[in-house]
């Protein structure tokens, strides 16, 4: 385990910010694969397959010692491949212990709420690893490009001011270190496709039937606030990447390779919580010890009695 868990953290490092005010968008290529070349891809696929076994195995002493629980978050542009990534990675994954919530335009339950409300209602329990797909990021993101959708809030008036994302940011730094010092460990993941990529991917859903149903006109028009958008990931990003709450970000081109980044990320983080199944004390050896003959002795009678007959 500790060989797999050692070759798996070179795959994840280079894209770990935990510095945001050096950090610049523009650093990563969507289609850096490192020294991996598109002929590694059968090989890529064994390692993250082997990746998704150790994942598994950890996962399970995750639970059974239910001390530390594991909050996920992916945020991307449409068609970056959060739903794949996520399926491909967790495949192994006890789901009894695992839990995906799906972020979309609050309700109106929600908007009676602060923005944090519904995230804090999806915190996974201890033992448990919770994964959301978008998350309240989305808050400094879609909002911040919409910000129609700020005046639906129902904030009071004054508090709107041009200063509501710094203070954003200061809210989720302060919201994940009460995680972090309460056992949740964060991992943040932005899935960072290019433009002409998703361009491909949108294509694709329109021509292949199978996919019509991934398509929404309204990822069109999104596309078009595209500059917008990477501005608020970028400033996202500088403002929330801390040493206890790391930002991955991840090349989004390459679907395998994307992959292979984030099951490392989340194997490290794993690995850094010194995972072991719970030591049985002398009280419950002797209860195992008893229960053991109890039912050797069931069994033997039940020999005996299979003879007679």
């Amino acid at each position: 385990m500790k060989h797999l868990i050692k070759r798996a953290r070179p795959f994840s490092e280079p894209f770990r910010i935990t510095k945001g005010k050096s950090f610049r968008l523009k650093d990563i290529d969507p289609g850096d694969t490192l020294h991996l070349q598109s002929e590694d891809k059968p090989r890529a696929k064994e390692v993250l397959a082997m990746g998704v076994q150790l994942l598994a195995e950890l996962q399970q002493m995750l639970y059974a010692q239910d001390r530390w629980s594991v909050l996920i978050v992916l945020q991307a542009m449409d068609a970056a491949g959060k739903d794949s990534t996520i399926k491909h990675i967790m495949s192994g994954v006890n789901p009894q212990g695992c839990q995906v919530h799906s972020f979309k335009a609050p309700s109106e339950e929600e908007l009676d709420h602060d923005y944090l409300w519904r995230s804090m209602r999806a915190l996974p329990n201890r033992g448990n690893m919770g994964i959301f797909n978008r998350s309240y990021y989305e808050e400094t993101l879609v909002v911040r490009v919409h910000q129609e959708f700020l005046a639906k809030q129902k904030l009071p008036q004054k508090l709107i001011t041009k200063n509501i994302w710094k203070e954003r940011f200061e809210d989720i730094r302060n919201f994940e270190s009460y995680l972090t010092r309460n056992g949740i460990v964060v991992r943040k993941f932005f899935l960072h496709v290019s433009k002409e990529e998703q361009e491909k991917r949108f294509i694709e859903r329109i021509e292949n039937p199978e996919k019509n149903w991934k398509f929404s006109a309204s990822d069109i028009k999104e596309r078009a606030y595209w500059d917008d958008y990477m501005k608020a990931y970028e400033d996202m990003i500088r403002n929330t990447a801390t040493k206890e709450a790391p930002w991955y970000v991840v090349p989004a081109d390459n679907k395998w390779f994307t992959r292979l980044v984030v099951a490392a990320a989340i194997i490290d983080a794993l690995d850094s919580l010194d995972l072991h199944y719970p030591i049985v004390g002398k009280q419950k050896l002797e209860e195992l010890e008893e229960a053991r003959k109890t039912l050797l002795t069931e069994k033997e009678n039940g020999k005996k009695s299979k003879n007679k007959t």
